[in-house]
């Protein structure tokens, strides 16, 4: 059993929805993300995403792309990324993390020269927003193959025709992303929500979890009561652009995750 899956089997067990915290690899700086992603298991975290810095994030609101461009001014590259997870591995074998961002950085590295090393590093799953399963060729199999899950992204615009296509091939979990528009755009809304997780849910068996728009512990408490899980990012990410410290990030991540819990 994966990671992935078996955090959702031990937390279906507790009768819990997953808590899914997002930060940019290398944000603010190598050190420092390295720390925080290190204390987030215990503050509650079940599944860390990491972002894999690239110039062009068109799905990104402004909190994220500047997180992007002061990881990359850093001097965070993709095999930083990918070390940055070795590193979370040597004292943390269970927390699944799963790197999502875009194709570019993976293209440049090769697919399997970039698959090979996330295996060694210990990543469990990808997110790559600008892959459509038309092109799951290029990676979706290749990573699948490979032991790494693809989780797919789904939105209020995919419709029941275009539904099946997009479940095709995914594994680990389903990404609903709550709003139209950009990550951090709008406050996500559970009561609009809810139907279209229980939409999902119909047509797969996987877990659904629900990211953007989620910025307090209250609504990631009535996300996570309709869905499988909670996803934060924006949020969390504009703390570390504040100069907020490790430990006042920590803090706020463990409060969502006590109203993911709930």
């Amino acid at each position: 059993m994966t990671r992935i899956a078996s955090k959702f089997s031990s937390l279906k067990a507790e009768g819990k929805s997953a808590f899914v915290s997002f930060v940019m690899a290398g944000d603010p700086d190598y050190d420092t993300c390295l720390e925080l992603i290190r204390g987030m298991p215990a503050a509650g975290v079940d599944i860390i995403e990491l972002g894999m810095p690239f110039t062009d994030p068109m799905a990104d609101g402004p909190a994220i792309q500047l997180a992007g461009q002061r990881a990359l001014a850093s001097g965070m590259t993709m095999k930083r990324t990918l070390q940055m997870v070795q590193d979370f591995r040597v004292g943390d074998d269970r927390t699944p993390i799963v790197l999502m961002g875009y194709y570019n950085p993976i293209y440049s590295m090769g697919v399997d020269t970039f698959l090979a090393a996330a295996k060694e590093a210990g990543v469990d799953g990808l997110i790559v927003v600008d892959l459509p399963p038309e092109e799951d060729s290029e990676l979706c199999i290749p990573a699948m193959a490979a032991g790494i899950d693809f989780i797919r992204l789904t939105t209020p615009t995919t419709n029941d025709k275009r539904l099946p296509k997009v479940m095709q091939n995914t594994s680990g979990f389903i990404y609903y992303v709550s709003i139209n528009g950009i990550t951090g755009s709008a406050e996500a809304d559970a009561d609009l929500i809810a139907p279209e997780v229980a939409r999902i849910k119909a047509a797969s068996d996987l877990p659904v979890c629900v990211g953007f728009g989620i910025k307090t512990p209250a609504t990631a408490q009535a996300i996570a009561g309709i869905s499988d899980g909670a996803v934060v990012g924006s949020a969390i990410v504009q703390r570390i652009g504040d100069g907020e410290s490790v430990g006042e990030v920590l803090g706020f991540v463990s409060e969502l995750a006590d109203g993911a819990h709930a």
